[in-house]
């Protein structure tokens, strides 16, 4: 029997400093439909308290976190309304 998974969206912001993995987050985020899930990966050490720290403030609800080393690795679903924030 297959296992039915929920499709992701990928967002990279390899590369990209503070504040722009969660402003670039944020924008993608708002774009999508309620209950979309955008996998997330980023270089940038600050997103770790960054990324979850907008999500709680937002209203979106952080699945998963994986640090990878060198890189981590987010799983946010997007909120059924978006609450403004000031990232």
């Amino acid at each position: 029997m297959q296992e039915m998974t929920e499709p992701e969206l990928i967002l990279d912001v390899m590369g990209q400093n503070c504040p722009l993995p969660v402003l670039r987050t944020k924008k993608r985020l708002a774009n999508l439909e309620p209950g979309t899930l955008l996998r997330v990966f980023t270089t940038d050490p600050v997103s770790r308290v960054d990324l979850p720290h907008f999500c709680v403030e937002s209203g979106h609800e952080l699945l998963e976190t994986r640090d990878r080393g060198s890189w981590i690795e987010f799983l946010i679903r997007r909120a059924a309304e978006l609450r403004e924030t000031s990232s």
